[in-house]
């Protein structure tokens, strides 16, 4: 049964090596993931999963120990998904995912075991919630981090350039994943999420499967949109 849940942004830029001048403007999201990373430690999971937007082909899962990096971005080095003796060979994780074993890395977790799921947009919201219902049933104590951004289209500068819509809809995301209010994640629109480059859609409905019966509080932690782009942290414990 899930017994707490993160949610957090997945921008490459949330890593300080790959913001680099620029990081201090993400540090106040850096303090609230840690936050919320420290809430699902004190839930003592008997197993921690990692989910995030994946690419066309990317999606699937990865063991504990897969290996992400953030070389495309100029930054050398790999991280690995958890705490493992060493990286275990397969597919390279998707950049949500790198950036998920990234905030596990800075926190030093160690208090469960970790595995990691890509979630592509072609998912359903009812493919999304049967996925969820299936990890939420993986072990008696199962937690989330769950990645993934709201839209990118918020200012003319934003990298979908500006739509109305967007900031609607993420006050609608903000207010469901603060409240941890199932139906109202289950009724995010795809083609509407799609259209705003909204991310974390899919990983959000796999985590309103996995909560399902769970009665779990949400909590809010952050909510901005630097560079026109909506971050939410939040927690559900």
């Amino acid at each position: 049964m899930l017994v707490a849940a993160a949610v957090c942004p997945c921008p490459p830029l949330l890593v300080t090596e790959v913001a680099a001048g620029a990081a201090p403007e993400m540090d106040t999201a850096r303090a609230a993931c840690a936050d919320a990373l420290g809430v699902l430690a004190g839930a003592r999971p008997d197993l921690l999963v990692v989910v995030g937007p994946a690419g066309p082909g990317e999606g699937g899962t990865f063991p504990q120990g897969a290996r992400g990096s953030f070389r495309g971005f100029g930054v050398a080095g790999d991280v690995r998904l958890g705490p493992a003796e060493a990286a275990v060979g397969g597919r390279g994780l998707p950049s949500s995912l790198a950036v998920g074993a990234w905030l596990l890395e800075r926190t030093g977790w160690t208090a469960a075991p970790v595995e990691g799921l890509g979630a592509e947009d072609t998912l359903t919201p009812e493919q999304c919630a049967e996925t969820g219902r299936g990890i939420g049933a993986r072990a008696a104590r199962v937690a989330l981090l769950v990645m993934g951004d709201a839209s990118a289209c918020r200012t003319v500068k934003a990298p979908g350039y500006l739509d109305e819509r967007a900031a609607p809809f993420d006050t609608a995301v903000t207010r469901a994943l603060a409240a941890a209010d199932l139906p109202a994640v289950r009724a995010l629109d795809p083609v509407l999420a799609r259209t705003l480059k909204a991310s974390g859609r899919a990983p959000w409905q796999i985590l309103a499967g996995a909560a399902e019966g769970a009665d779990l509080d949400g909590s809010l932690l952050y909510e901005d949109a630097p560079y026109g782009v909506g971050y939410v942290v939040a927690t559900w414990a």
